[in-house]
């Protein structure tokens, strides 16, 4: 099948709000650059990464007009020079960070588009067995999650792990990979629906955070933390809101606990309280982003049928800002997945 000279794409033009992004009909299909493939895309998949580079982010400079999405697979329709290793045809993965640039979507065209120009070293083979819509879903929610819980050694069999923000994309992947890993899962999540879907997945317990204070939930079930002892409180608190939340999962944890964080949407400079930290041996452990053998390990998980992506609908092109819209509002159980 030939391609085509113009596309289809959601394209960004200034930031603002949802209403600058527009679905555009005549922008020019991008060819196989040195280096570079081109990817007809199967699917993608927005992360709440999107909504910050719609509003703007402080110091990070997009050059617009630019195509939204960071997460996407497809199949390989053209190869440029100097690309080994991959033809026409190739199912592909594509891990969204481009070698000495930064991240597609944000500082070049992403996958909410028919086509995408990718860097090869970007290209990961997809398994038959996995579909593109599954594979949409993992790049930044599911690869930060299996790097902050696997790569980083933090979760092990038997932990109490309360995950803050279980109802979106790190949050499902973090609550499905905390079960694989054979913890005792807390989902929080902002409504009884969304904890009932949480506890469907397999969470343990869940905790409607706009009705219940997490951490006296915490010492109430399971006890308060004790300087001398490991008894009360949890093992581990996920926590990628920061802002109000910081504090309270700080006193959620018992003596050795570990904090891990991976990002700060409801703020990123907290209350703290350092007289917990060091009264109760704490740890508090960063994890930022992920690599190319994380994206692997989770295609092999899916691929033998050992974890299946969390995503809450698939939508059509047209109808992609309003996916987004609901991911900003908080609206959603997992992923939204669009197929271009």
């Amino acid at each position: 099948m030939s391609t085509p000279s113009q596309m289809r794409a959601l394209q960004l033009s200034a930031h603002g709000t949802l209403d600058q992004l527009r679905v555009v009909t005549d922008k020019p299909v991008p060819g196989a650059d040195p280096g570079h493939v081109v990817v007809r895309v199967g699917a993608s998949s927005f992360n709440y990464h999107d909504v910050f580079t719609v509003h703007g982010m402080p110091g990070i400079k997009v050059p617009f007009p630019v195509v939204i999405g960071l997460d996407l697979a497809g199949t390989v329709v053209a190869v440029g020079e100097g690309v080994v290793g991959w033809q026409a045809g190739d199912r592909v993965l594509v891990n969204p960070l481009k070698p000495g640039v930064g991240l597609m979507g944000e500082m070049t065209d992403g996958g909410m588009a028919e086509y995408a120009r990718v860097d090869a070293a970007q290209l990961i083979a997809l398994p038959d067995a996995v579909s593109f819509e599954q594979a949409a879903a993992l790049p930044v929610a599911y690869g930060t999650a299996h790097r902050m819980l696997i790569t980083h050694n933090t979760v092990k069999a038997g932990d109490r792990v309360l995950v803050l923000g279980a109802s979106g994309g790190v949050g499902t992947a973090t609550v499905l990979l905390a079960k694989l890993l054979g913890a005792e899962v807390i989902a929080a999540a902002g409504s009884a629906e969304k904890g009932e879907r949480l506890l469907a997945l397999g969470a343990d317990h869940v905790i409607n955070y706009n009705e219940v204070d997490f951490s006296r939930w915490v010492i109430e079930r399971y006890g308060k933390p004790q300087r001398r002892t490991d008894d009360g409180g949890v093992e581990v608190v996920v926590n990628f809101t920061g802002g109000d939340t910081w504090l309270p999962s700080i006193k959620s944890l018992k003596r050795g606990g570990t904090l891990l964080v991976c990002g700060a949407t409801a703020g990123h400079a907290p209350q703290e309280d350092l007289r917990y930290v060091w009264s109760f041996e704490l740890n508090i452990k960063g994890s930022n982003s992920f690599y190319k053998d994380n994206l692997e390990a989770l295609l092999q998980l899916v691929a033998d049928g050992k974890l299946d992506p969390v995503i809450d609908r698939v939508l059509p092109l047209e109808q992609a800002a309003e996916g987004l819209a609901l991911i900003r509002d908080r609206a959603v159980l997992g992923k939204i997945v669009v197929t271009p």
